[in-house]
């Protein structure tokens, strides 16, 4: 779906780079995964939604914008094929719904699926509500502080899911809950996330694994298979 001038007339310099941005996104997952053409319908409402919103509400950092499709959708909808069986899904900071309803709208098909989008900020759960609508993505976004979810939330969960939230340790104590449940964890991290990883473990037992980014060379997505708190060392 390609915007167009303020005018009505020709499309943008942002539209035509959006337009490119689009094309590399889709080359690079194709290598993984097929996108459906309904996914895709789905997928181009939202980030016309997005575009429009960001006039008015910082949903992403600006200089990503001519990139959205490779940094921010592209990014989000790797963690499929590490989870293709997952139905229930939980996002933590949704933020502008990166991943959790980029992911929504590729499951939409899926019969029984449904992705918890947790985000305390009104303007961008406004967002995210409306980006549901729009693309018919199963989704439910809970306006509330993470740990009041994740202490009171009893549906099923299988995979929870965080992008650009806070360190790995913190996000490992926020996601505890779900994740003693029997839940697993994709959190996208950057280059340092090694150093996290030491850091996490001096607090947690953490079954875990690097994968790469498929969109950020620098980039890995860990996969918590599971976690238990340490006891601390009796003096």
């Amino acid at each position: 779906m390609r915007s167009r001038g303020r005018s009505g007339g020709a499309p943008s310099d942002l539209d035509a780079r959006l337009a490119a941005d689009r094309k590399v996104a889709l080359a690079l997952l194709n290598d993984s995964r097929e996108i459906a053409p309904q996914t895709l319908a789905r997928l181009d409402r939202f980030a016309a939604l997005l575009q429009q919103w960001q006039a008015t509400t910082n949903l992403v950092a600006p200089s990503t914008l001519p990139e959205l499709w490779t940094r921010h959708i592209a990014d989000s909808l790797q963690l499929l094929p590490l989870a293709p069986d997952a139905k229930h899904w939980v996002d933590l900071g949704s933020g502008a719904g990166f991943p959790g309803a980029v992911i929504a709208c590729a499951l939409a098909d899926t019969p029984g699926a449904m992705v918890h989008l947790v985000e305390s900020n009104m303007k961008k759960a406004a967002f995210l509500r409306e980006a549901a609508r729009i693309t018919g993505a199963p989704v439910t976004v809970h306006t509330v502080r993470i740990k009041d979810f994740v202490d009171h939330f009893a549906d099923p969960v299988e995979i929870v899911t965080a992008r650009a939230l806070a360190s790995l340790d913190n996000l490992i104590e926020s996601a505890y809950p779900l994740l003693k449940r029997g839940a697993q964890a994709l959190f996208h991290k950057g280059q340092d996330v090694e150093a996290e990883l030491t850091a996490a473990s001096k607090c947690w037992t953490i079954d875990a694994a690097l994968i790469q980014s498929v969109t950020d060379r620098g980039g890995r997505i860990v996969r918590v298979r599971s976690v238990e708190r340490q006891r601390p060392m009796r003096e």
